[in-house]
């Protein structure tokens, strides 16, 4: 059961001094430490801080060779990840390059034939098209042994990348931006890979206008909308610039978005005018995801360089398609790995009733899901999870994290283990030799042993304040909006309600035949007879915990619910349990 930690009401002269504000969004700001008014104002302002983006160690080096081969008319490929936020970094910075007037290819491994990260085969390939220079977006920090390669076959490497390098060492590339180098200066270390590519977007514009180019049409502004959906759906720290860049990009999005993100927003069923970052994160994103996922991410990347408003309709409508097929191929994943995980265990007979690390392995597991079945293992077992597709000699793993295991520095102590690996302190990814699978697992295991505090992993829900029903309407909903762009470091404001009367509850969604795990939907109300209708995601299956009539203590978030053209306030159920005595 999950532990709730409820943030003490602010005192009254913080109420008073922020008097224009709505309490509860008063009361959010203070539980999240910004006890100094001053300090909570200029977070709700959260306008878009400009930065120096020459900052970034290597950024000048990096943009005078790539203005020095767009004037010389050189072959320039983007070598980008094939998930949402390399697919939107490498269609931001090919348009770049393009407004320039550079000769430019776009190269996107094939996640199932080369696997992530810089290849020496791509890069040798490249070269024999007539490449001679290659740069990388969100990709390439850890890429020791291809940057050699590249140095060998006269190709110039430029990485962009936001990854964790591997001890430090910086890869012996042309150049290397990456905020997390050891000696970069740049005071932001949690950029996405979008947004250090949008950082060397604006240097390339600004020294080709200071160098008296032909003044492209392009502007800063006219990339935000992909560094908006890049940024949500890497799920990095949505706190100081990366707020500010998708709150200035969510503004883009919601006015004057691409064709093709158009196309995208109106195949996800979403109104034009009211995206926001969850819905980038639950609609939009994982729809930009499903191409790389069940095949090639190519697919995304035309969408979002489509200039034509038919075509980018059948391209979304594709996405559309894909990604529900997805969701039915991660159900079937992660109920499989979550069963071979506990069995594994249960036969070990180790006292624990479950282990400290889920840890699952089949050829059968789809290579695109497994990051996301592993993902479900963590979210409902609240420990580390590794989710592995065996490839006859070849197995490759996704890994998520909980609490405070660092999932990044445990495959750095199995290095000897692994072919390749990558990825940040919550999730990773890797490649191995089947045959050393079982001794992975039992090194990761015991890792995760030892870094288990006593009692286990805890989930820990932080409410913002305890609330009655009667506290919630329409205009504190449109307040608390003031807070967005959320994510992680700054998530939606969460609160506590006690004594809420159940009057009406139903198990609903595909999972009722076994597709996905059900939801649960229930109508709450309180002695004031204020009701208010509630959904808890994937709970379907605690539907035995509740009864009509009974009275219950939840923890929630404040959703508007989008459905055939209206819009509905409703509680979105973070955690439930029955009311305690008064």
């Amino acid at each position: 059961m999950a532990e709730w930690k409820i943030a003490p009401r602010a005192p009254a002269d913080y109420f008073a001094a922020l008097s224009d504000l709505h309490p509860l969004t008063a009361q959010v700001l203070h539980a999240r430490g910004l006890t100094d008014p001053a300090a909570a104002r200029a977070f709700v302002r959260g306008a878009y801080a400009p930065a120096d983006p020459f900052a970034l160690q290597d950024m000048s080096r990096a943009v005078a060779r790539v203005l020095s081969a767009i004037a010389n008319g050189e072959s320039i490929a983007v070598y980008a990840d094939y998930d949402c936020d390399g697919v939107t970094a490498g269609a931001l910075l090919i348009r770049t390059l393009n407004a320039l007037g550079g000769r430019t290819q776009i190269y996107i491994p094939d996640r199932f034939e080369e696997g992530y990260g810089l290849n020496a085969q791509a890069l040798e390939y490249l070269r024999g098209q007539g490449v001679s220079l290659v740069v990388t977006v969100d990709c390439g920090a850890r890429a020791h042994l291809e940057a050699r390669r590249a140095r060998e076959i006269g190709l110039d490497l430029i990485v962009t990348d936001h990854h964790e390098l591997e001890d430090e060492a910086i890869p012996d590339a042309y150049a290397v931006v990456d905020p997390k180098r050891p000696d970069c200066p740049y005071g932001f270390k949690h950029l996405a890979g979008v947004g250090v590519a949008f950082r060397m977007a604006q240097c390339l514009l600004r020294r080709a206008r200071d160098a008296g180019l032909p003044r492209s049409e392009l502007t800063e502004a006219s990339l935000l909308d992909l560094v908006a959906l890049g940024t949500v759906a890497d799920v990095v720290p949505i706190i100081g610039e990366n707020r500010a860049l998708v709150r200035a990009g969510l503004e883009r999005i919601n006015r004057q978005p691409q064709i093709g993100v158009r196309a995208l927003i109106q195949a996800a069923g979403l109104r034009p005018g009211a995206v926001n970052a969850e819905r980038i994160g639950f609609a939009l994103g994982p729809r930009l995801n499903a191409a790389g996922r069940l095949e090639h991410a190519r697919a995304a990347y035309d969408l979002l360089t489509c200039d034509d408003p038919e075509r980018a309709t059948a391209l979304a409508e594709a996405l559309n398609r894909q990604n529900s097929e997805r969701q039915d191929v991660t159900a079937v994943v992660a109920e499989s790995a979550e069963r071979q995980a506990l069995e594994t265990h249960a036969r070990s007979r180790d006292d624990a009733p479950l282990p400290p690390l889920l840890f699952a392995a089949a050829p059968e597991y789809h290579l695109g899901v497994i990051g996301l079945a592993a993902s479900r293992l963590v979210e409902k077992y609240q420990r580390p999870a590794v989710v592995v597709s065996i490839h006859g000699q070849e197995a490759r793993g996704s890994c998520r994290s909980v609490g405070e295991f660092d999932i990044i520095a445990a495959l750095d102590t199995c290095a000897d283990l692994l072919l390749k690996h990558g990825g940040h302190e919550a999730a990773a990814g890797f490649t191995t030799r089947t045959d050393a699978l079982d001794a992975l697992r039992e090194r990761l295991s015991e890792i995760a042993r030892r870094s288990q505090p006593e009692g286990g992993w805890a989930r820990v829900i932080h409410a913002d304040a305890e609330i009655t029903l009667a506290e919630v309407n329409h205009r504190s909903v449109v307040e608390l909006q003031q807070l967005e762009p959320h994510g992680p470091g700054n998530p939606k404001p969460t609160f506590v309600v006690r004594g809420a009367r159940v009057s009406d509850l139903r198990r609903i969604g595909r999972a009722e035949n076994g597709a996905a795990p059900p939801h649960l939907q229930l109508r709450v109300t309180d002695a004031r007879r204020v009701i208010w209708d509630a959904i808890a995601w994937r709970m379907g299956d605690r539907i035995q915990e509740l009864d009509v009539g009974a009275s219950v203590d939840l923890v929630c978030q404040l959703d508007v619910n989008e459905w055939n053209g209206e819009s509905r306030l409703r509680l979105e159920v973070l955690d439930f349990r029955a009311a305690r005595a008064a």
